[in-house]
């Protein structure tokens, strides 16, 4: 018996979180409400990401319908077909007011399913799920590139090391690799068992299959800024590692991110000379309610959302006691540290620098590709973020694009990551972290 074809009716903010999702449904009807259509027109002329994929999409469109008409459907690449609906049931009107854009789109979803019982409404938003259902539809999440915070890689592991392991480890600091299956750059905690709290460091090298030894010494500092757990230890590792080019550093309010990742990219710029400069941004996506348009040209309109990088970086100068580091302004104005709004890194090629994106969990999965594909040669990349503070609305933990980055790059051997636990902002941000 033949499998009935699906029909999906997408909701904008699938859209919105990937401008290319309707390629994500093989070999099955693909329905766009023409309010779908409305409402990536009114958001186009955004500069940030959201009018950037509205964008993408509307040039998405635009390709196919060369290829024929896209109110009696085109046939995809994928094998499905892809219709623009104009119509919406209005039986229901009275129930879901049809004035309301949103309740049009699901209201097409109900028309469509006079023509197709195995129709499914698709959308990031859990209310507009909700009220589809409630008038006898089928909706779903768009789930591509969703990822399980449950088992989200850690970047480490705590294991009980054997005596002739940790002996020879320390003593001649490479020592066969004691689990069978471990990602590249994965780092592990071997404890010396009883109860010794010792342990040692250890970092997989996946070319020969063996673990190398990390110095767990907490008095070693970079710019004057001292690993305070095993963490952060083993983030200063991958930061100063110059085989690895794209680091991925997660944790809650307080446990060192961003000021260990602008600490490594001074190091690595001002005293090694590594890298050109160090490039900083973040997303422009305030919490809360928008406080409008701010005065001034690019720089001084960036400065209002770097605030939180800039205290880090006087923080560093604070405890570096150099005289080449004496004020965020030198900094800045001998081009040691760069600020740039993601909207002007799209189209660049970015060789030879220390790349951080603070507040990464804010980023769709598209526009962490967009970003980590402009680094030239020699560039490091560094992102950073906190996958359960996100402030922008189509964005959950499991979808952002910094959850799904760890996941997809913990088998490269040029990336790393750590998930940083311990706040070691204060007592109080580490209390607020667990309990708000």
């Amino acid at each position: 018996m033949k499998e009935r074809t699906k029909t999906f009716v997408i909701d904008t903010n699938v859209l919105i979180h990937r401008p290319d999702a309707i390629m994500s449904f093989r070999d099955s009807i693909v329905v766009i409400p023409i309010w779908v259509l409305e409402e990536l027109d009114n958001l186009k002329t955004e500069h940030e990401g959201r009018g950037r994929s509205a964008r993408a999409a509307i040039r998405f469109m635009n390709g196919v319908s060369r290829h024929g008409n896209l109110q009696q459907g085109v046939k995809l690449d994928n094998g499905g077909i892809l219709k623009v609906v104009l119509e919406f049931d209005r039986s229901v009107e009275e129930s879901l007011a049809s004035s309301k854009m949103d309740n049009k789109i699901i209201l097409c979803a109900k028309y469509m399913q006079q023509h197709n019982s195995d129709v499914f409404f698709v959308s990031k938003d859990i209310n507009a799920r909700i009220k589809a259902i409630s008038i006898g539809i089928k909706a779903v999440d768009y789930e591509k590139h969703k990822v399980d915070m449950q088992t989200l890689y850690q970047g480490f592991r705590e294991l009980d090391g054997e005596r002739k392991i940790l002996d020879k480890l320390v003593s001649e600091g490479v020592a066969e690799a004691p689990e069978a299956h471990m990602y590249p750059n994965q780092y592990l905690m071997l404890r010396e068992g009883g109860e010794s709290k010792a342990f040692q460091l250890a970092r997989y090298n996946k070319a020969d299959n063996t673990v190398i030894h990390i110095s767990s010494t907490m008095e070693e500092s970079i710019m004057g800024i001292r690993p305070l757990n095993p963490q952060q230890r083993i983030a200063f590792d991958l930061l100063m590692n110059d085989d690895i080019k794209l680091l991925t550093l997660v944790g809650k309010a307080g446990t060192g991110k961003t000021l260990l990742a602008l600490a490594a990219g001074l190091q690595k710029t001002m005293d090694e000379k590594k890298y050109t400069r160090v490039l900083l941004s973040r997303p422009i996506i305030p919490m809360g309610k928008d406080i409008g348009y701010l005065p001034g040209a690019k720089n001084q309109k960036m400065s209002h959302w770097m605030q939180p990088l800039f205290d880090n970086l006087e923080y560093i100068i604070d405890e570096a006691h150099r005289q080449s580091l004496k004020s965020v302004d030198q900094v800045m104005n001998n081009k040691t540290i760069e600020i740039e709004a993601l909207t002007y890194i799209r189209g660049r090629s970015l060789p030879r620098q220390f790349i951080i994106i603070d507040e990464a969990q804010n980023l769709s999965p598209h526009e962490v590709k967009t970003i980590v594909s402009r680094a030239g040669e020699g560039t490091k990349v560094v992102l950073t973020g906190d996958p359960y503070q996100i402030d922008n609305p189509y964005l959950d933990a499991e979808s952002n694009g910094l959850s799904c980055l760890v996941e997809a790059f913990r088998d490269v051997e040029l990336a790393g990551h750590i998930t940083l636990g311990h706040s070691e902002r204060s007592p109080l941000a580490e209390l607020a972290s667990e309990l708000l």
